[in-house]
Order: C-alpha cells, then sequence, then structure tokens
C-alpha cells in the first residue's frame, strides 16, 4: 500500500482512484466490508482502491478535552487497510480549518481536484463536511458537477458494528464479543520492564508490561485468557490487567502476563498479547495462599483452552 501524505502542494500523481473515507480505527469487520466494495468497484472501473483518512482522531482535534482511545496504533491500522485490499492511503491532516470546510468544497476541490478521485463511495451512515450539513443527494449533485461518481456502499449484514461499540465491549472485558466484530483478537503490545517479582514467589512470574502505544485502549480489569507471542515464539498466557489490590494499595493499574510453560529472563523485548477470552474479575484476597489458589485454578483453565 503507498502512503501519501497530503500536504497544501500536493497534487496527484495518480491516474485516478475510488476512494472512500474514514477514520478506521481498528479496521474492524465494517470497514472490511466496505473496502471490500471498494475493491470490486476499482476493479470493475481499472482504478485504484484508495482511503482517505486523518493522523489523528477527527474528536480529538474538535474535543480536545475528550478522554479517547484508541483500537489501533498507527503502524497497526496501515497494516489491516493494507491487507485488507486497500492500494493507496491518502493521509491529510484534520485541523479545526479543514473541519469548517463544506461538502461541496471538500469533493469538489479537495478530493476530485487534488486528490484525482474518480468515484466517491460513501459508507451507508457517513456524512461528512462543515457541519455534516449535507447529506447522500447533495453529495451527488456536486460529483455530478465536477464529473465524480459517487455511491452508497451497502450495510452489512447482522449486527451493527462501530469502534465506539468495540471500545465499550473491551472496556467491560468481553474480549470475544469485541473480537468477533474486529474479525481478529485484540492485541497490545508493550516492553518487559521490572517488576517487584512477587509472582515468582509465588510459582506465577509475570512480565509487567509498558504498553508501547499510550493511547491505545486497555480492556477492562481481570483476568484473560491470551496468546503471547515473542518474536516468531508464541505461547498461551494469563494477562491479568489491574491495581494488585490483593498486595497493593497505590491503586496503579498495571498490565502483566504469566507465560505458560516459560522460564527466561526478557526485560527489554517486546510482547504482543492477543486477548482471546475473558476468565474472571479481579478481586481481594485475604492471604497471598488464597490468592495461588485461585491462580491454580486459573492456569487449569487457560490449559483447557489450549487442549
Amino acid at each position: 500500500m503507498k502512503i501519501i501524505n497530503v500536504n497544501e502542494a500536493y497534487r496527484s500523481c495518480f491516474a485516478g482512484s475510488v476512494a472512500t473515507i474514514g477514520f478506521f480505527d481498528g479496521v474492524h469487520s465494517g470497514h472490511r466490508f466496505l473496502i471490500q466494495q471498494l475493491k470490486q468497484i476499482a476493479a470493475d472501473r481499472g482504478l485504484l482502491a484508495s482511503v482517505v483518512t486523518f493522523p489523528f482522531h477527527p474528536q480529538l482535534v474538535l474535543n480536545p478535552q475528550l478522554n479517547l482511545s484508541l483500537l489501533t496504533s498507527w503502524d497497526e491500522k496501515m497494516q489491516l487497510l493494507s491487507d485488507a485490499g486497500t492500494e493507496v492511503c491518502f493521509v491529510t491532516p484534520f485541523t479545526i480549518e479543514f473541519s469548517c470546510m463544506d461538502a461541496e468544497s471538500f469533493i469538489k476541490n479537495f478530493l476530485h481536484e487534488k486528490l484525482n478521485v474518480q468515484h466517491l463511495l460513501i459508507g451507508y451512515d457517513h456524512r461528512f463536511g462543515r457541519n455534516r450539513e449535507a447529506g447522500f443527494d447533495e453529495y451527488l449533485q456536486y460529483g455530478t458537477e465536477c464529473g465524480m461518481a459517487v455511491s452508497r456502499a451497502k450495510e452489512l449484514e447482522g449486527e451493527h458494528v462501530s469502534s465506539t461499540i468495540i471500545r465499550r465491549l473491551l472496556q467491560a472485558g468481553c474480549v470475544e464479543e469485541a473480537n468477533e466484530m474486529l474479525s481478529y483478537n485484540y492485541v497490545l503490545e508493550g516492553e518487559v520492564i521490572d517488576g517487584n517479582k512477587l509472582g515468582r514467589t509465588i510459582g506465577f512470574p509475570t512480565a509487567n508490561l509498558r504498553i508501547l502505544d499510550g493511547d491505545k485502549l486497555i480492556p477492562g480489569t481481570g483476568i484473560y485468557f491470551t496468546k503471547v507471542h515473542l518474536g516468531d515464539e508464541t505461547f498461551s498466557g494469563m494477562a491479568y490487567i489491574g491495581s494488585r489490590p490483593t498486595v497493593s494499595d497505590r491503586g496503579e493499574q498495571r498490565v502483566e502476563v504469566h507465560i505458560l510453560g516459560f522460564d527466561r529472563e526478557i526485560y527489554g523485548e517486546v510482547l504482543r498479547v492477543e486477548f482471546v477470552r475473558f476468565i474472571r474479575d479481579d478481586r481481594t484476597f485475604g492471604s497471598l495462599e488464597e490468592l495461588k489458589v485461585q491462580l491454580e485454578d486459573d492456569r487449569k483453565r487457560v490449559l483447557n483452552e489450549t487442549c
């Protein structure tokens, strides 16, 4: 996939493309269905399949006080868009000034004249332009006036899918439902850092993670069955997200992973952790021995998952 950073001076060097617009956080199943339609139109017309997206979520520009966590890092999103079949990704800054552009100017001057978009595919419920004043009929009119075809995408059948819904599911610990909407397992990447090594005293050594992308959403507190990737190796694991109420009163959220059948020093290494299934809620135990008994039960459940 060719990634094009669009600035004021940019003029497309491509013969033409079919484009769709969005932030595409998560590149979930709804996004993939949209890109499938995009690819089909592009193939039928002999054009490139392109997306127009932004380096920062528009809501973070329009509402800077908003505490919005994301489903994918920038690199993850670019890889997922490429894997879905996108050929060109136009990246344009989303600013207050940009948000004030009306739909007519956006279609005629930005998409058609600047990016040489020949066909615009609009998500079934997507609106754009200043205050989202215009609708599909106006988009069609503006496209006709400048020689650009405009069509509306079909909606994915079944349950409504959106990045907002997926975020809520992950925050509630409902990773299976979130993964189904994503069409892949939700992932966190983190560097293994030094901890207080308490876990190894009860037979459950953990890798304490510093999450690499601070904007990524951390799933809700609890214990999860995970797949842990270290380089080319993959292991089963138990991830813990919480403030460790049994052993600490600091209230500091931690992300820790116990890797089953693993006994190596990996400080400074990067782990890629896939969240597969929620195991149980976090809770306070009366002693370390009670915690150990529960962790043994958790490990048995994870081992059953892998059989």
